[in-house]
């Protein structure tokens, strides 16, 4: 393949949320990498509560975090310019270059669209200069027509750079046809000319029966078929939507494997922190929602969530509070990560209205611990120390690796983990006998030897040889590249990509 030129781009938009436009992006960015290109992603305008934290604190989405770890970059904020995580039904945070920047409704978030657009330009452009080719992701459709005026994220930005698009359309869901032909033709001409390719995703079965739905859209659409990518089994990569965890809810204890119960906070946050939990073997790993779901597990975790007060009145609400005080006092585990350690507090107080919720709530009291919000949003990676047995029995003195995205400050007389270079800065709480603890390191349990040590305290076996956390991840991504590869013409692709002149042009 020759030399490309730098700062070529090209564009996954899908025909709905879930037709797989973050996977798609991820292995493009993966095939070109492994071909020596200097490849990055890019998203306008995110929307997720499970973000990534930058070398330089700053928040991007997890799925481009992702994607620069499949192009082997890192990430940075001008990949994800603009991160909406929603705090409430109507409110969600706008994280603007990586940084909060206030909380809005959606009516007004578009009310200053112009005021945003030229943040989403200005980052692509830096890109473009910076990489020879940037992956550019969508969201949603293109063709939701009420939003065609104010949208960052779609025919806009491919517009701005004449970006050629590939569109791909979800099979598995059903009328795949109405979706791929019936987006082309909501499409204004200038957009639909954007539009290069067709991507048919998620097919089960035999692949040659689609043959004759390849000619059709073709010939109907206008446009050439790609490929049809077949449904990959047991890709093991880090969920940006909560909607993935549907399965998990229903994924009973199998034989003796240690039962860890996940709290499905409404607003739950950064989930792929217990990833590598359910990777071992001996783990069942499962997520809940109501005490009948909760049952008696062996480990109950409270996750990360955008709204700490409000998932903890939803708690009490729904019961699990009063549930997971008793399993407690039962000798149950019980871990919190982040706003889950929040909750396993004593109090939390929220006066100066960080949180959209009430200004103090009381929380579950497993922990000496109480928590003040401020307006400082603390985003960083970690390395961290154990200066405490009682977690881990003889996992003091190991370092550790995460990173952390909290508003709150938490006090605490019996912390476990000490931050690199600061003896005075420490983090965590862990009760008197170990059995309820928590901090706010997400990616703790990807840090391989800590969480099998961990697992042996619950009397999981079999783990002489840690599964690798991150090995695993990589393996995932190079098969998904292969299976994207073997059935995606990527001499047309080349061909689309490096011979398209582009440009940017003003919108208004």
């Amino acid at each position: 393949m020759p030399t490309p030129f730098a700062g070529k781009t090209i564009m996954i938009q899908g025909t709905s949320s879930s037709a797989g436009k973050s996977l798609l992006t991820t292995a493009v960015c993966r095939c070109f990498a492994r071909r020596g290109v200097r490849v990055a992603p890019f998203k306008a305008q995110n929307m997720s509560n499970n973000a990534a934290v930058c070398a330089d604190g700053s928040e991007i989405g997890r799925s481009q975090a992702l994607q620069a770890l499949a192009a082997g970059v890192a990430p940075t904020a001008d990949m994800n310019p603009i991160l909406l995580k929603p705090e409430g039904d109507t409110h969600s945070q706008v994280i603007v270059n990586g940084r909060p920047l206030e909380s809005l409704d959606a009516a007004e978030y578009f009310r200053r669209r112009h005021q945003y657009w030229g943040v989403v330009t200005s980052a692509l452009d830096r890109m473009r200069d910076s990489y020879d080719l940037v992956v550019i992701e969508g969201a949603g459709s293109p063709a939701e027509l009420n939003l065609a005026s104010v949208e960052m994220v779609n025919m806009s930005v491919a517009r701005y750079c004449q970006s050629p698009v590939l569109l791909v359309g979800d099979i598995e869901r059903g009328g795949v046809f109405a979706q791929l032909l019936g987006t082309l033709w909501l499409l204004k001409p200038e957009e639909r000319e954007l539009v290069r390719g067709l991507i048919v995703n998620k097919f089960r079965g035999d692949l040659r029966l689609f043959d004759s739905g390849v000619e059709i859209l073709q010939e109907r659409g206008g446009v050439p078929v790609l490929g049809v990518l077949p449904w990959i089994d047991s890709l093991r990569l880090p969920e940006e939507d909560a909607v993935a965890l549907i399965d998990f809810r229903t994924t009973p204890k199998v034989g003796d494997a240690v039962d860890i119960a996940v709290i499905h906070l409404p607003h739950i946050s950064n989930f792929d922190d217990f990833d590598p939990l359910a990777s071992e073997p001996g783990v069942g790993l499962r997520y809940v929602q109501t005490v009948e779901q909760l049952d008696t597990p062996d480990v109950i975790i409270l996750p990360g969530t955008k709204n700490t007060i409000g998932d903890l009145n939803w708690l009490k609400k729904s019961g699990l509070a009063k549930a997971i005080v008793a399993l407690a006092s039962q000798g149950v585990r019980v871990v919190g990560i982040c706003g889950g350690y929040q909750m396993l507090g004593r109090e939390l107080d929220n006066t100066g209205r960080i949180e959209q919720a009430d200004e103090f709530a009381e929380g579950l009291g497993l922990l000496d611990v109480s928590t003040k919000f401020s307006q400082q949003k603390q985003t960083f990676q970690v390395r961290i120390q154990v200066v405490d047995d009682r977690v881990v029995p003889g996992a003091k003195g190991e370092w550790l690796s995460g990173y952390e995205i909290h508003a709150g400050r938490t006090t605490s007389k019996s912390t476990w983990l000490r931050y690199d270079g600061d003896d005075d800065r420490c983090d965590g709480a862990a009760s008197e006998s170990g059995t309820v603890w928590g901090c706010y390191l997400h990616g703790l349990f990807h840090n391989d030897h800590f969480r099998v040590a961990w697992l042996r305290t619950l009397g999981v076996a079999g783990l002489s040889q840690p599964t690798q956390a991150n090995a695993t991840i990589l393996e995932s991504l190079d098969r998904l590249a292969d299976a994207f590869e073997a059935h995606i013409d990527m001499s047309q692709l080349e061909h689309i990509i490096w011979n398209k002149e582009q440009g940017h042009v003003t919108i208004g």
